[in-house]
C-alpha cells in the first residue's frame, strides 16, 4: 500500500494504517472491532439506512459528531469512537424505533436486548409488520441480480418496499435474491414476487428433473420446433376444453416478440416456434383473471412457469376456480432483443429481423435465413444475455404441469416432462410418436445451471454469513434470516 493511498487514524484507542477512502466499518473490521449494521451487506454499495452502524468520530481540528461507519472514509488524523455513550444512546434509539415498528422480528428482539431494550415504550402501529426498510432487497435485485423488480413506494410514514403498483411483478425472475438477503425474514414482497411458492407433489422427484412421473421424447403430427409438441398440446388442449385462452410469445416486428393471448388454433399457429428472448407474460394473465376468464394455460421459461404458478396460488383465494394450465421451456438462459440483435449482426453478419427461425442445439446458436444456417456458439453471445439469467437455477420449468425442450433428444424430437395430473389429462389420448430419452443430457445441463446460480450467488452468502458469523461473536443471535 503506498504511502499516497494510506491514512493513519484511530478507532476505540488502537491505531491503525488503512486504504484511504475504506469505510470506518470496514477499517474496524480489520481489528476485530464488531459493529452491528442491519442494511449494510458487503456486497452491495453502502445506503446508510438503518444508522445502526453510528460511531463518534473527532477530526483534527478536534469537531465530534456521529456518522454512519458503513459510507463514511477513512481519513488521516480521525479519532474514532464506536462504544461512546453518545453512540450507545443513538443506536437504542435506534432500535426501540425499529422495535416499535417490528415487535415481533427476531433478529430486531436480539439487537435490542444487546442494548438492554426488552420492551418499547413507543406506539406499535402494526405488530404483524415484519419490514425495516433497510432496503437490502431492492439493493441486491438491483445491483446484483440486475431485475429491479422491487423498490421504494411513498414516502415518510407511508414508506414501504413493494412492486410497481402493488400488482404482480412482470419482472421478477424468482431468483429468490430478496427473501435470502432480508434481515428479518419479512414477507412484504412474498405476495407479488416469485421466491417462495408451494412446491408440487408428483410420483417421481429429482434433484435436477423436478417432480415428474413421465418423461419421453416425442414427435407431433404439426410441422414445428423440434416436433412441435407445444403447438400441438396447445391445440389439442383447447379442442378438449382443457382451457380457454392461452398466452404465448409471438414475433411482433422482424425478432422482436411479445406474449400475446391465443383463442383459436390460427393464433396458436401464428406463435409457432422459439424465441429465445425474455417477453413479460404478466400483463397478459392478469388481464384475463380480470376479464373473468378462469380456464387459461401459459406457455413460458422457467421463470415465466414459475409467475404463472405464483399468481395461480394467490388468486385462488379470490378465485376457487382459477384453472391455469402451465406448459415450461427448458432454458439455460434467455437473451436480451436489442443486444442479440447486436451480437448477430456482429458475429454472424445477419440482421436478427430477418431470420425466418432460431435455435439452440448442444452449445450451438443457429439462426436461419432464406433457408440458409448461420451459426455460432451460444457462449459467444455472453454479452446478449439477461443479467437476471445467470442468478435462476431452473433449467426445466419445475413449476411447469408439463416441461418441453430440445435437450434428451435427437433433431426433429422433444424431451416431454409430465409433472401433474394436469399434465397428463393434457397428454391423454395425444397422437405423438414416442421414443425414451435421454434423461441424462437433462439432468447434465440442470446441474450446470444450478452450479453457475450457486457461483453467482456466494458473493450474497458470504455477506450474510459475515453477518451471522459476527452476530453470534457478540451475542447478538442473527434469527430472521430467510
Amino acid at each position: 500500500m503506498g504511502e499516497e493511498t494510506e491514512v493513519t487514524l484511530t478507532i476505540d484507542g488502537v491505531e491503525v494504517k488503512a486504504r484511504r477512502g475504506a469505510s470506518l466499518l470496514e477499517v474496524a473490521k480489520q481489528l476485530g472491532i464488531e459493529i452491528p449494521t442491519l442494511c449494510y451487506h458487503s456486497a452491495l454499495t453502502p445506503f446508510g439506512a438503518c444508522r445502526l452502524c453510528s460511531v463518534e468520530i473527532m477530526d483534527t481540528r478536534g469537531r465530534k459528531r456521529i456518522v454512519t461507519s458503513c459510507n463514511y472514509p477513512a481519513e488521516e488524523g480521525l479519532v474514532v469512537n464506536t462504544k461512546s455513550e453518545s453512540v450507545i444512546n443513538v443506536r437504542r434509539k435506534i432500535l426501540e424505533l425499529l422495535l416499535a415498528r417490528c415487535p415481533k422480528a427476531i433478529r430486531i428482539k436480539n439487537l435490542a436486548s444487546m442494548y438492554g431494550i426488552k420492551e418499547t415504550n413507543l406506539w406499535v402501529e402494526d405488530e404483524s409488520e415484519d419490514c425495516i426498510l433497510c432496503g437490502l432487497c431492492t439493493r441486491v435485485c438491483s445491483e446484483i441480480i440486475g431485475v429491479s423488480a422491487i423498490n421504494f413506494a411513498n414516502r415518510g410514514v407511508k414508506r414501504v418496499i413493494t412492486t410497481p403498483y402493488n400488482e404482480f411483478s412482470e419482472d421478477c425472475i424468482g431468483c429468490g435474491a430478496c427473501a435470502t438477503i432480508c434481515p428479518t425474514g419479512s414477507r412484504r414482497v412474498r405476495t407479488y414476487t416469485y421466491a417462495t411458492l408451494r412446491p408440487l407433489t408428483g410420483p417421481k422427484r429429482d434433484e435436477h428433473i423436478g417432480v415428474y412421473s413421465e418423461i419421453f421424447s416425442a414427435k407431433s403430427p404439426i410441422a414445428g420446433q423440434d416436433g412441435g409438441v407445444v403447438t400441438y398440446l396447445l391445440i389439442s388442449g383447447l379442442k378438449k376444453g382443457l382451457f380457454n385462452k392461452v398466452v404465448v410469445v409471438q414475433r411482433i416486428e422482424g425478432y422482436l416478440s411479445d406474449a400475446v393471448i391465443a383463442s383459436n388454433v390460427e393464433d396458436i399457429m401464428k406463435a409457432s416456434g422459439t424465441k429465445y428472448v425474455r417477453a413479460k407474460i404478466v400483463p397478459k394473465l392478469k388481464e384475463l383473471i380480470n376479464g373473468g376468464e378462469r380456464k387459461i394455460a401459459v406457455v413460458g421459461t422457467p421463470c415465466q412457469a414459475r409467475a404463472a404458478r405464483r399468481i395461480q396460488q394467490v388468486m385462488q383465494q379470490d378465485h376457487p376456480d382459477l384453472d391455469i394450465t402451465i406448459i415450461g421451456l427448458f432454458c439455460y438462459e434467455a437473451f436480451d432483443y436489442g443486444k442479440l440483435k447486436s451480437e448477430v449482426k456482429r458475429l454472424l453478419g445477419v440482421d436478427l429481423d430477418s431470420v425466418e427461425k432460431t435455435q439452440i442445439r448442444r452449445g450451438v446458436f443457429t439462426a436461419i435465413v432464406k433457408g440458409r444456417e448461420y451459426s455460432c456458439r451460444v457462449r459467444e453471445l455472453e454479452n446478449a444475455i439477461e443479467k437476471g439469467c445467470v442468478y435462476c437455477n431452473d433449467f426445466p420449468a419445475y413449476y411447469a404441469d408439463v416441461s418441453v425442450g430440445s435437450v434428451g433428444s435427437e433433431d426433429g424430437f422433444s424431451t416431454v416432462v409430465v409433472r401433474t395430473e394436469k399434465g397428463k389429462k393434457l397428454l391423454e389420448e395425444a397422437e405423438l410418436t414416442m421414443r425414451e430419452a435421454r434423461i441424462e443430457e437433462v439432468v447434465r445441463l440442470s446441474a450446470l445451471k444450478k452450479e453457475r446460480a450457486k457461483k453467482n450467488f456466494a458473493p450474497i452468502l458470504k455477506g450474510i454469513y459475515e453477518v451471522r458469523l459476527a452476530g453470534r461473536e457478540s451475542g447478538e443471535g442473527t434469527g430472521g434470516y430467510a
